[in-house]
C-alpha cells in the first residue's frame, strides 16, 4: 500500500504518518523508486496509535502501549497503570478548563459591553501576576 492508501484506511494525515515513521513507530519498506510500501502490520500500528492519541495518550505513552501490545507475556496491570496516568492527566486538564471557564464567565459578566472604553476583561488580562514576574 502507498501512503495515500494507508492514510485513508488509518484515518491519519500523510504528514502524521511520515512523522510516525521518523520517530520509529513504523518502518515501511521502500520501493526502487523510493516510495513507501506499507503492509497490514504498519496499517494496524497506525490505527492503534491514532486511536490511542485520540484518547489523549502522549507519543511516549503510545510507544509504551505498542511495546506492551507486542509483549504477550505482559501483565494487564502495567497497561492499566499507563491508562490510569493518562486519565489523571485528562482530569487535571478538565479542572484547568473549568477554572478558566469560571474566570472568563465572571469577567464577561463584569463587562458592560457598551460604548465606554473601560473593560474588566482587558484590565484583567493586563494585570501582572507573580507568575508573570
Amino acid at each position: 500500500m502507498n501512503i495515500g492508501d494507508v492514510a485513508r484506511r488509518s484515518g491519519l494525515p500523510t504528514k502524521t504518518i511520515r512523522y510516525y515513521e521518523e520517530i520509529g513507530f513504523i518502518r515501511p519498506k521502500r520501493l526502487d523508486n523510493g516510495y513507501r510500501d506499507f503492509d497490514e502490520a504498519e496499517l494496524h500500528k497506525l490505527a492503534f496509535i491514532g486511536r490511542a492519541r485520540s484518547l489523549g495518550f502522549s507519543v511516549e505513552d503510545c510507544r509504551i502501549l505498542l511495546e506492551l501490545y507486542d509483549d504477550k507475556s505482559r501483565a494487564s496491570a502495567v497497561v492499566k497503570k499507563v491508562a490510569e496516568q493518562n486519565l489523571k492527566a485528562i482530569d487535571a486538564k478538565i479542572a484547568d478548563l473549568q477554572a478558566m471557564r469560571v474566570t472568563l464567565s465572571h469577567l464577561i459578566d463584569k463587562c458592560a459591553g457598551d460604548h465606554r472604553p473601560d473593560c474588566p476583561i482587558l484590565e484583567n488580562l493586563g494585570k501582572i501576576t507573580t507568575k508573570d514576574a
